[in-house]
């Protein structure tokens, strides 16, 4: 595993190689019976979970408060943390089988300063203590970037920034940039990388939020995805 972080110029600790190893056995423990993810191949897991995730690092700043949306599995979300302690985190997560695996893994691993909180995010952003508080909203493969822009920026401070996970992007980037717009934001850099092994391109879409976006943002009732903005 020490070697896929070489290719991508990153450095582990005894203790994070622990820590990665501890997960990938939950993962795979938990999995028949949480149903949390497909890949379920040493290799794999490795490349496709662990190295992706840990792709965007260099886009949170020291400290950062993070929201993570849509946490399935904890990807992006466990891998940052272990690689960066400094990070603060909440993780919304609306299948209570998975908050429990979230909450099992950060105990295990353990882990400060992050929470699993399980609810939506659509509900979640309608809250004060929720709204416009982080430092940084992250999903992956939640859903397409024009759904996930309403779902995220919402909770998006001033100066902040969402940053989303992807696949190959490039049709979904031309149709979010109305929806950023609309809800306060301007997308200020797109990375594209190869995962090693030949495991598939990959984009991240960093998305800075330049003004408050409008409270009937997430409208809620599926329209973020049956009418996308």
């Amino acid at each position: 595993m020490i070697n896929y972080f070489n290719d991508v110029n990153i450095k582990l600790t005894a203790l994070q190689c622990e820590k990665f190893e501890n997960f990938k056995k939950l993962l795979l423990f938990y999995n028949n019976s949480f149903n949390i993810t497909s890949i379920i191949e040493d290799k794999e897991i490795n490349i496709k979970h662990f190295i992706d995730s840990v792709c965007g690092e260099s886009y949170f700043k020291n400290g950062a408060k993070v929201i993570e949306i849509g946490s399935g599995g904890g990807f992006p979300s466990i891998p940052l943390k272990i690689l960066r302690d400094d990070l603060y985190f909440t993780l919304s997560e609306s299948t209570g089988k998975k908050c429990q695996f979230l909450n099992t893994v950060i105990k295990e691993l353990d882990l400060d300063n992050i929470e699993v909180v399980n609810d939506r995010a659509e509900n979640l952003a309608k809250m004060p203590k929720f709204r416009e508080k982080f430092d940084v909203a992250v999903a992956r493969a939640v859903a397409k970037l024009n759904t996930l822009s309403e779902y995220c920026m919402p909770f998006v401070k001033i100066g902040g920034l969402f940053i989303a996970y992807k696949g190959d992007a490039e049709n979904e980037i031309s149709q979010a940039e109305n929806a950023v717009k609309i809800l306060g934001g301007k997308i200020k850099e797109i990375k594209n990388y190869s995962l090693p092994e030949n495991m598939g391109n990959r984009n991240i879409i960093i998305t800075e939020k330049i003004k408050e976006t409008d409270k009937k943002y997430p409208r809620g009732q599926g329209k973020e995805r049956s009418k996308p903005l």
